[in-house]
């Protein structure tokens, strides 16, 4: 299982990529799954709901299944948030895990970098960056693959051609 974080700053287009990436990919027979980190304390659950008041009842897993789909929630209770590592391990075995966010962590990420931001380039400073998806005319020499944000087609070989060699360029 191969895992490529899709990395920037808020507001870059990480979301949007990752949105395109995945049907460009299923499309090629690559099995695909993600994982989001989320900064905020965020809820998928209903107040109100069954698995809500087993939560907030103190449950620190609730499982939610139905005929189409099951989910897991998990409540830390004071523990530490798991590394990418850990949850990589909760997931199905798939071919590539995309990973939106965890933009400083050391697996390998493909930048998306937008002009209308303002950011540096993380690759200036994260040898872990291999690529840099952007809108830019022009980058400064960072020795990484270059890629028009737009060029899904082009992502999506790149993206392939890094599953099977490991290898950015």
């Amino acid at each position: 299982m191969r895992l490529l974080g899709i990395a920037g700053y808020s507001g870059s287009g990480k979301t949007t990529l990752v949105t395109k990436l995945i049907p460009a990919l299923t499309a090629r027979g690559i099995r695909v799954s993600t994982i989001k980190h989320a900064h905020h304390n965020f809820d998928v659950d209903t107040p109100g709901k069954d698995s809500y008041q087993h939560r907030h009842a103190g449950a620190t897993e609730v499982l939610i299944s139905s005929a189409n789909r099951w989910a897991l929630m998990h409540e830390h209770r004071g523990d530490a948030e798991p590394s990418l590592d850990d949850l990589v391990e909760n997931l199905s075995d798939v071919d590539l895990v995309l990973v939106e966010g965890w933009k400083f962590g050391t697996h390998p990420k493909l930048e998306v970098h937008r002009t209308t931001t303002g950011k540096p380039l993380l690759a200036e400073t994260d040898e872990h960056v291999i690529a840099i998806a952007t809108d830019a005319e022009s980058l400064p020499a960072l020795n990484r693959p270059v890629l028009s944000v737009d060029d899904i087609p082009g992502i999506t070989d790149f993206v392939i051609k890094f599953m099977r060699t490991g290898m950015a360029q």
